[in-house]
């Protein structure tokens, strides 16, 4: 026997936060509106932005609430029909395959890399030098502006 809910279903939460940020748009879209105050559009703005955020939650309480007989999620959830089993699993095996190749195909980089500490999987990159020119103010090395060119590791 199918089991009913009363009220507002399954996702009352849902339910109740998006009422709340109804009223509460709506409520500080009127203060905007008829408050007088300086700053009316940013109050109008501001409940115009809460009732669009409203509507996640409507969108929530109704996706909750639709209601999918077992029938039509056997093929959804992983109850397999029988007659479609050997298919999926060729499909599955050539996409497991392409995916697989892909992956490995990024790894072969033709880059240097050197492993890790013991213990440590990761893989390191090749130590690699950088050039780093600098311009001293005459007040620090010298007193004329030399251009100085030392190597930094990384």
């Amino acid at each position: 026997m199918e089991k009913r809910y009363g009220g507002v279903g399954r996702c009352k939460c849902s339910f109740w936060f998006a009422v709340a940020h109804d009223i509460l748009g709506v409520l500080i879209i009127m203060i905007g509106v008829f408050g007088g105050l300086v700053i009316h559009d940013l109050f109008v703005y501001g409940g115009a932005i809460i009732l669009f955020l409203s509507l996640i939650w409507w969108v929530f309480w109704y996706t909750g609430n639709i209601d999918v007989p077992p029938e039509e999620l056997e093929d959804d959830v992983g109850m397999t029909k029988q007659k479609n089993r050997g298919l999926s699993r060729a499909v599955r095996r050539l996409s497991d395959r392409l995916a697989s190749g892909i992956r490995n195909s990024f790894r072969k980089s033709g880059r240097q890399v050197r492993q890790g500490p013991p213990g440590d999987n990761g893989v390191v990159n090749a130590g690699a030098d950088v050039s780093l020119s600098t311009i001293y103010d005459g007040t620090l090395a010298s007193t004329s502006n030399e251009f100085v060119r030392e190597t930094l590791s990384v």
